[in-house]
């Protein structure tokens, strides 16, 4: 790329990634993201509290997840270009307000666009991620953006529990004032820990967003790593998105709260994210990426077969929260590796073409429960899962020819 279309490195006095800062950032990740989950095991109630189906009421995830893909689009590549604390802070109060939104939303529609609101602010986590591989030491980037994305997979994965069980016992609409407090105190932290983070020479808005279509364009593992993003969390949104239907019926019959504790069991998975890129670091990142291709296909399998029984339910949850989140954080450190100065770009590219994935998930969840039930539900997700062993394999093929 040309000195036209990607910033020079940060000018920032490059602080020591202490394990403090690495632990906010980590928590920070979490905080942030967990707002786009907090429906998911709350579907149901809501669907009761506003008389609609679950196709309609499975639309408030899809609409959250295409915010976020288009609010990474338009603020994650200013990280190139702004101050990263500032810029970070802000949006974090443009968070507030939208989950406020939801909190007061009168019908389905107020709902729908407050949801669209929550996804197009919840976008801090990624700015925050290519600030981390920044601060790190190259021989640990790997480490570093594993510890960062643990906290990220936790909050996703403890969002669910956190709002089942605040659903279950003090109503939907209390989990978003809640997390609306949480955010502004999130911001007033972050403004007094984070380092000052700005490029020694910022380029224009414009030249950043033409700059994206470079990068894809000159970037195959860029490309390749977007596609296997799209795939894999797709096929963990139409699960996420399909369970509280199915625990609340046979052989279960869970309520919210219960629904949301299999978050729990996630975070056994995502825990495991430095551990994961402690193995990038070490190994190959392809390589890697096709081994959690292998886990996430197993976690379907279990689904569909076993199921039905608990503890095949949980062994999927592990397995599937285990290969999607560290084929993610494999695809993260190959690209942070092509084109340093372009970090917050390319991590846009990668994060929006995920985040459509999984709202593409979500919807397909929602309606192959309509269609098919619990076998629909497999099917589909599974069949994501499959076309992303697909893609790998033929390029492997390729890269060998």
């Amino acid at each position: 790329m040309g000195k036209s279309s990607a910033s020079a490195p940060l000018e920032t006095a490059k602080p020591i990634m202490t394990n403090s800062l690495m632990l906010l950032m980590a928590v920070a990740c979490g905080m942030s993201v967990a707002n786009l989950y907090y429906n998911q095991p709350l579907l149901a109630e809501i669907g009761r509290a506003f008389n609609v189906t679950a196709v309609e009421v499975g639309s408030i995830s899809m609409l959250t997840q295409i915010g976020y893909a288009v609010g990474m689009f338009l603020f994650v590549p200013l990280g190139d270009m702004k101050e990263r604390r500032g810029l970070i802070v802000v949006i974090l109060l443009a968070e507030m307000v939208s989950l406020i939104g939801v909190a007061t939303s009168q019908n389905l529609t107020w709902i729908y666009m407050a949801s669209l609101c929550v996804g197009f602010t919840a976008v801090t986590t990624q700015i925050i991620i290519p600030l981390a591989a920044d601060l790190a030491p190259p021989e640990e980037r790997g480490k570093v953006i594993g510890t960062v994305m643990s906290g990220l997979l936790i909050g996703i994965l403890l969002a669910r529990t956190i709002s089942g069980v605040i659903g279950g016992f003090m109503g939907w609409r209390s989990m978003y004032w809640i997390a609306a407090a949480m955010m502004l105190v999130l911001a007033i932290l972050l403004w007094k820990v984070l380092p000052k983070a700005k490029p020694a020479n910022p380029i224009t808005y414009g030249q950043l967003i033409r700059s994206i279509g470079e990068l894809v364009k000159t970037q195959p593992m860029l490309r390749e790593a977007s596609l296997l993003g799209a795939l894999m969390f797709g096929g963990f949104s139409v699960f996420w998105t399909a369970l509280a239907f199915f625990v609340e019926g046979t052989p279960y019959y869970y309520g919210s709260e219960i629904a949301g504790l299999f978050g729990l069991v996630g975070v056994l998975g995502a825990a495991a994210a430095p551990v994961a890129g402690r193995l990038t670091d070490r190994f190959s990142a392809t390589g890697m990426v096709g081994i959690f291709i292998v886990l996430a296909l197993l976690s379907y399998l279990s689904f569909w077969v076993i199921g039905f029984y608990l503890w095949g339910l949980i062994l999927g949850v592990i397995l599937l929260d285990l290969g999607v989140q560290g084929s993610q954080i494999s695809n993260q450190a190959r690209i942070y590796a092509l084109v340093p100065e372009a970090r917050s770009r390319l991590n846009t590219v990668f994060m929006v073409s995920t985040f459509i994935g999984g709202s593409i998930g979500s919807t397909l969840g929602s309606y192959a429960w309509s269609i098919g039930q619990w076998n629909g539900v497999c099917i589909a997700g599974g069949s994501m899962i499959g076309a992303a062993a697909m893609v790998w394999s033929v390029q492997r093929r390729r890269n060998k020819a």
